[in-house]
C-alpha cells in the first residue's frame, strides 16, 4: 500500500486562488491569516463515553475529515471541508507545512517515518539501530510538539511487513511510551496497511501506548468497520488512507496491464468508504482521503485527485461534497465513454482510433488534451517512488473534441493512451485512459478484427491472488444496487484454498445485486475482447456461505445478442449454499468462441443481509 516520504513528488503548483473562490460555498468562510508565532499549543484527548471513542480537540469534539498529501495546497482543502491534513514523514518543509495548516483552520496527523521492515535499512533486533531511529522520532516530537495545528502523532506507516516480528511492535511501543512523556497532550497512532488480524492482535498486545490505530484500506475500506472487530480491534481508529481499489487488488487483462477504474467507479469506492466510516460512530475517529494531490502509480491518475497543475478531478467534487454536506459550486467534466476502435494489441507503427463522449454540467468551455507514454516499469510499487514515463511526442494527429488518431511506436510493450478534459476557467478536470499493447505476435484471430483470442485449458478466473500473473477476466461489473456490495478479493478468512479468497458482502434485504468478471474491464459489449474458451467441457468453482441457505445464481456468457460485442454462449447454475466448502460446476455446451462475461454471481434480496465466500474459479 502507501508509503510516502514528506517530500514525495506531488504539485502545489496551478491555481490556488481560483480554486478557493470556486469552492467557497461549500463550507463557509475558510480561517485564514492565524498568526502561528503567537499561537498556543492546542492540546488533544481521547475520550470514551458510553463505549463511544471521541477525539477532543481544545475541549470539544472532533471528527476527522481529512485527507493525505504532503504540498498540494491547503488553502484548497480547507476551502473544499476538510478539516485535516495527513503527512507521512518529517522534513525540512514540515514546520511550514504546519503553519499552512494553522492559516487554513487545519489540524495535521504529524506522520514520523520509520524504516520499513521489507527494504531491511534498518535491522529492529540491533538495539543500537532501533535506539538511534527512537531518537530521531522524539527529537521530532520535541520540535514540533507545541505547534498549534498538530493532531496526533502518526509514528510509522506500513512498516510491519507481514506483522510477524515482534521486536518492530516492541520498538513501536518503546517510542510510543516516550513520546507520550515528552508530549501528553497529542494521542499517538501508529499505521499499517489493511486490518489483518496478526497486526490488530500485535498492537493490542505490545503496544498499550498506542492510543489510535491507523489503518491503511482500498478495495475493502468499505467493510473495514465490520472487519476490525471481527479480528478483535477494540483500540480506536482512524482510516488514514482509502480511495480506489489498489493496483495490487486488481487482476490483469489479457496482455498482462491493469484497467484503472472510470471516474464514476472511483466516486462511489469513496463515497461507499466515507459513509462506512461516519456510521461506525463507537470506534472510527474519521478518516483521511489519498491523495489530495497528484501522485505517479502504475498510471499517472490512478490515485490523485488533483491533476500537476492544481486542478480538481471528479473524485476531489465528491470528497468536498461528503466533507461539506454541499454540492460545489462548478463540477468537473464527465467522461462517459473513451475507446479505442478495433483490438488494443496492435503491431508497431500502428495507427488506431480513439473516441471520446464527456459532458460538463454547467456547459463550461473546455479544452481536451491527449497524451500518450509508455507503461510504468511496475503495477505494484508498495507506495515507493516511481518515475513518471515521458509522453510520446507528436503522437496524435486528426485531434478534436470527441477523437483523434494515434500513431504508435515502433518499439514492442505496453503504452496507455491518457485523456485530459480541462476547464480552466474554474480549475477543474476529468481524465481516463486506455492501455494497449504492441507486439509482433497477435494471436491471427485478433488481428483478424477483434474476435476473441484462443487460450489454453484449464483457464483459471480466480485462484489464490498472483500480481505476476495476467488475469483473463476483471471482477469490475457491479449490477443492481451497488452501494450495497462489499467485496474483498485478499480475504483470509478460512479460504478453500492457500491464503486467500473472495469474500462478499450484501447489506439490501429488498433489492438485488451481482459481480460479472469482465473483459475488458467494465465493459457492458460495447468494445471487442472476450476469450475463445472453445474445448472448455465445465466451469467449476467453490463456495460456501456464512449463515447457509444463501440461494445465489452463478454464470457466465451474461451479454446478449442485441449488444456489439455480445457473449457467444452463455450457462447458469442456481444453487443454496452450505457453510461448509462445496465445488459446483456450470456445464458449458455450444458456441464458445468469444465469452466476454467469463463469470457472475447474482443474487435477489432475501430478507437479510446475505455474505458468501468464492474460491477457485476456473474452465476445464
Amino acid at each position: 500500500m502507501r508509503e510516502q516520504r514528506s517530500c514525495f513528488g506531488m504539485s502545489s503548483i496551478g491555481q490556488p486562488l481560483l480554486l478557493a473562490i470556486s469552492w467557497v460555498l461549500l463550507a463557509g468562510p475558510v480561517v485564514q491569516g492565524q498568526d502561528v508565532s503567537d499561537a498556543s499549543p492546542v492540546a488533544v484527548k481521547l475520550q470514551n463515553k458510553d463505549g463511544s471513542w471521541q477525539l477532543i480537540r481544545d475541549g470539544k469534539p472532533y471528527y476527522v475529515k481529512g485527507a493525505g498529501g504532503a504540498s498540494a495546497s491547503l488553502e484548497d482543502l480547507a476551502a473544499a471541508g476538510a478539516n485535516s491534513n495527513r503527512t507521512w514523514g518529517v522534513g525540512d518543509k514540515t514546520r511550514a507545512r504546519l503553519d499552512e495548516a494553522h492559516r487554513n483552520g487545519l489540524t495535521v496527523a504529524v506522520g514520523i517515518w520509520l524504516e520499513h521492515e521489507r527494504l531491511e535499512k534498518l535491522d529492529y533486533s540491533d538495539a543500537a539501530d532501533v535506539e538511534k531511529q527512537a531518537q530521531q522520532v522524539l527529537g521530532h516530537v520535541e520540535d514540533l510538539k507545541d505547534h498549534p495545528a498538530v493532531l496526533v502523532w502518526g509514528i510509522g506507516n506500513e512498516m510491519e511487513a507481514d506483522g510477524s516480528k515482534v521486536a518492530i511492535w516492541k520498538h513501536i511501543e518503546d517510542v510510543a511510551r516516550r513520546v507520550k512523556q515528552i508530549d501528553p497532550n497529542h494521542p499517538t497512532m501508529t499505521v499499517i496497511a489493511e486490518a489483518a488480524e496478526l497486526k490488530i492482535r500485535s498492537i493490542h498486545e505490545h503496544c498499550p501506548s498506542i492510543d489510535i490505530i491507523g489503518i491503511n484500506a482500498y478495495g475493502g475500506a468499505a467493510s473495514l468497520p465490520e472487519r476490525y472487530r471481527k479480528v478483535g480491534g477494540t483500540k480506536p481508529y482512524l482510516v488514514t488512507e482509502f480511495g480506489p481499489i489498489g493496483t495490487w487488488e486488481l487482476p490483469r487483462n489479457s496482455f498482462g496491464a491493469v484497467e484503472e477504474p472510470a471516474t464514476t467507479d472511483k466516486i462511489e469506492m469513496y463515497q461507499n468508504s466515507y459513509n462506512a466510516f461516519v456510521a461506525d460512530s463507537d470506534l472510527c475517529l474519521g478518516s483521511y482521503a489519498f491523495l489530495w494531490g497528484d501522485k505517479q502509480e502504475a498510471t499517472t491518475t490512478w490515485f490523485g485527485m488533483l491533476l500537476p497543475d492544481g486542478k480538481r478531478l471528479g473524485t476531489a467534487d465528491t470528497m468536498a461534497e461528503l466533507w461539506s454536506g454541499k454540492p460545489v459550486e462548478n463540477k468537473s467534466p464527465v467522461i462517459h465513454s473513451f475507446s479505442v476502435e478495433g483490438a488494443t494489441r496492435v503491431l508497431p507503427e500502428s495507427k488506431l482510433k480513439v473516441q471520446l463522449k464527456y459532458s460538463d454540467a454547467e456547459n463550461d468551455d473546455v479544452k481536451v488534451r491527449w497524451v500518450l507514454r509508455p507503461e510504468a516499469d511496475s503495477y505494484v510499487t508498495a507506495g515507493d517512488f516511481q518515475e513518471t514515463p515521458e509522453p510520446i511526442e507528436d503522437a496524435f494527429t486528426n485531434q478534436s473534441a470527441n477523437g483523434s488518431h494515434v500513431f504508435l511506436s515502433s518499439t514492442e510493450g505496453i503504452y496507455r493512451i491518457y485523456v485530459f478534459v480541462e476547464d480552466d476557467i474554474h480549475g477543474n478536470a476529468a481524465t481516463a485512459n486506455i492501455p494497449l499493447q504492441v507486439t509482433n505476435e497477435i494471436p491471427k484471430k485478433e488481428a483478424g478484427g477483434g474476435d476473441a483470442a484462443a487460450v489454453s485449458l484449464p483457464l483459471t478466473i480466480y485462484d489464490e491472488p498472483d500480481h505476476a500473473v495476467s488475469q483473463p477476466y476483471s471482477p469490475s461489473g457491479i449490477m443492481g444496487s451497488t452501494e450495497s456490495v462489499r467485496i474483498s478479493s485478499n480475504s483470509t478468512d478460512h479460504p478453500k484454498f492457500g491464503k486467500h479468497c473472495f469474500h462478499f458482502a450484501y447489506q439490501n434485504p429488498a433489492d438485488w445485486a451481482g459481480v460479472v468478471w469482465q473483459h475488458p474491464a467494465n465493459d457492458w459489449g460495447d468494445l471487442p475482447g472476450g476469450h475463445d474458451l472453445t474445448g472448455a467441457k465445465k466451469l467449476t468453482f467453490w463456495a460456501k456461505g456464512k449463515s447457509g441457505g444463501e440461494q445465489i445464481k452463478f454464470g457466465f456468457g451474461l451479454l446478449g445478442q442485441d449488444k456489439k460485442f455480445p457473449d457467444s454462449g452463455k450457462g447458469e447454475i442456481e444453487v443454496e449454499l452450505t457453510t461448509e466448502w462445496v465445488e459446483y460446476a456450470i456445464e458449458c455446451a455450444g458456441d464458445l468462441s468469444q465469452i466476454k462475461s467469463g463469470f457472475y454471481w447474482s443474487l435477489a434480496g432475501q430478507g437479510k443481509p446475505v455474505e458468501f465466500q468464492l474460491d477457485r474459479v476456473r474452465f476445464e
